[in-house]
């Protein structure tokens, strides 16, 4: 579920579970059974509000390891994106929205659409 996750970036940020449970309005209690594994599978809008708070996405409380493995079908595709996704700077390239104003991110979503375009020249972005 991330519980790890959660601990991780709570302490990284430097917050408190009071802290957390203020700014993301989900109640103490509950981030006290969550945080010690008392509850196993927390409501949707529990872990999006902590998400919010922490800066992560609930694709941040999936397991990790294999990232590469789990989400690309081709090996060599793979195997590159599990290197970029452990390359800490590199890895924010998977996550560029939550630093990014939008106009900035539009900026860099054109870009990379182009860049798609050029190698699949059918691409339509309306499908």
């Amino acid at each position: 579920m991330g519980l790890e996750k959660i601990i991780e970036y709570k302490k990284k940020l430097g917050l408190t579970t009071e802290d957390l449970s203020k700014m993301s309005g989900v109640p103490i209690g509950t981030l006290n059974k969550i945080l010690s594994g008392a509850t196993k599978d927390p409501k949707l809008e529990t872990l999006k509000a902590i998400a919010r708070v922490l800066g992560l996405t609930l694709n941040d409380f999936d397991n990790e390891d294999n990232f590469g493995e789990v989400y690309y079908t081709n090996p060599e595709t793979a195997k590159e994106a599990q290197e970029m996704f452990e390359d800490p700077e590199m890895r924010s390239l998977f996550h560029m929205k939550r630093n990014m104003d939008p106009e900035q991110f539009k900026i860099h979503m054109d870009y990379i659409k182009k860049l798609y375009k050029a190698e699949h020249p059918d691409y339509d972005e309306g499908c």
